[in-house]
């Protein structure tokens, strides 16, 4: 990733609180409010140790293969679910740990450099290495990378919207109620979701 250090260390800290509380989520609430948890859990966790600066943990040469089977898998299962939108993010992880095998050293690409010569996917860093150092040509597909980010852009902005409070100040009692009776750990979650929008969206900038 094209991003500084301290870039990389704010997104492990906001992916590893952001996972931290949906596993604590995963026993108890209702079984679809669980399931969630669950997803969002091993999504935001596995955002973590991508984001993992490379100059204070250089990641093993099959990492991206591991990446590659357990959000394949997750994005299976949440197909199955009909959970669309956990399936684009573990899709998403999916496309960035492919970027990360595209600029590992394999035949045809810069052995001084490190960019890989493949159609499409060029680049200077892997996704782990928020190094701030040199600066190469972005990482993966450029068309899917935007469209990438307009969905979690639109996703975010809608996310958030439907946060706020739904009983405006000096609005009657009983909607004031609802407002107060919907907070609580689902608007937490979905708030983790927001986070972890916002988190995706700087990792694919960072590309």
């Amino acid at each position: 990733m094209h991003t500084p250090s301290l870039v990389g260390w704010l997104l492990v800290l906001l992916c590893a609180a952001t996972g931290g509380y949906c596993l604590s989520r995963t026993r108890t609430g209702p079984p679809e409010q669980r399931a969630t948890a669950r997803g969002e859990a091993l999504m935001a966790l596995g955002m973590a140790v991508m984001a993992l600066p490379a100059s204070a943990v250089a990641p093993p040469a099959w990492s991206p293969w591991v990446y590659t089977a357990v959000f394949g898998t997750s994005a299976l299962w949440a197909l199955v679910r009909r959970h669309l939108h956990h399936a684009v993010g573990a899709l998403a992880m999916v496309y960035m740990a492919l970027a990360m095998v595209g600029m590992q050293d394999m035949p045809g690409m810069h052995a001084a450099s490190g960019t890989a010569e493949i159609p499409g996917m060029h680049g200077a860093h892997g996704m782990a290495g928020m190094t701030g150092g040199s600066h190469g040509a972005p990482a993966g597909i450029p068309l899917l990378t935007g469209l990438l980010l307009v969905y979690y852009t639109v996703y975010v902005l809608a996310a958030g919207i439907r946060l706020a409070p739904a009983g405006a100040p000096g609005a009657p009692g009983a909607a004031a109620g609802t407002s107060v009776a919907c907070a609580g750990p689902p608007v937490v979650l979905r708030a983790c979701q927001v986070a972890m929008g916002l988190g995706m969206l700087a990792m694919l900038l960072a590309l």
